[in-house]
């Protein structure tokens, strides 16, 4: 007697065609990387979300950040179905400098990550990107717009952030869902190339 699981023909080929990938949603303190993860999963996010307290006055600094009242404290994650043969895991990192141990876990079996960046705080995204780069991931930059920011020209930000000429670089709203996909189609679309 067979004692193996029966499986339609079509359950055995959709598993055995997808694959799985590790996407990093990265950047500094308040960037927009818990919303952005929770515009695209398709599942309910896991958010390591906490009230913020008077305990972290001293140093999370909230110059330049409105109305920030929750911070992650672990790790924020969720899952986005791209077609029969690409599914996505999207892992949000804590943006404040006393999580950086945790990226080294994070960072394993990434593919690549998504950096997201404020245009009014663009030095607060060296410290990240330099995390990004110690770990030998490949990157897109995702320029939040954050309501009454200014646009600042590509070449600006390319020339501020101080990227190589193939680096993408993506404007993005991280509370629109069309808006967040598209900048997730730019990352995947680089790795491809540099895949091939």
């Amino acid at each position: 007697m067979d004692s193996r699981p029966v499986l339609d023909d079509g359950a055995y080929v959709r598993s055995a065609v997808q694959t799985a990938a590790k996407i990093l949603v990265v950047g500094h303190f308040a960037v927009g990387k818990t919303t952005f993860i929770g515009t695209m999963s398709e599942i309910p996010p896991l958010r390591t979300e906490e009230t913020m307290t008077q305990a972290a006055a001293g140093v999370d600094h909230l110059g330049g950040v409105r109305g920030k009242t929750t911070t992650t404290v672990a790790m924020d994650f969720g899952r986005l179905t791209i077609n029969d043969r690409l599914v996505l895991y999207l892992f949000g990192t804590p943006g404040q400098q006393r999580f950086v141990q945790v990226w080294e876990d994070m960072s394993r079996g990434a593919l690549g990550a998504l950096i997201l960046v404020d245009p009014e705080r663009l030095e607060e995204s060296f410290p990240v990107m330099d995390l990004v780069e110690h770990y030998g991931l490949p990157y897109a930059i995702a320029v939040n717009r954050f309501d009454g920011t200014p646009d600042r020209p590509d070449e600006e930000l390319r020339e501020a952030l101080d990227l190589l000429p193939e680096t993408p670089v993506v404007a993005c709203d991280a509370r629109d869902p069309k808006s967040s996909a598209h900048s997730l189609m730019v990352l995947i679309r680089y790795l491809q190339t540099r895949i091939s």
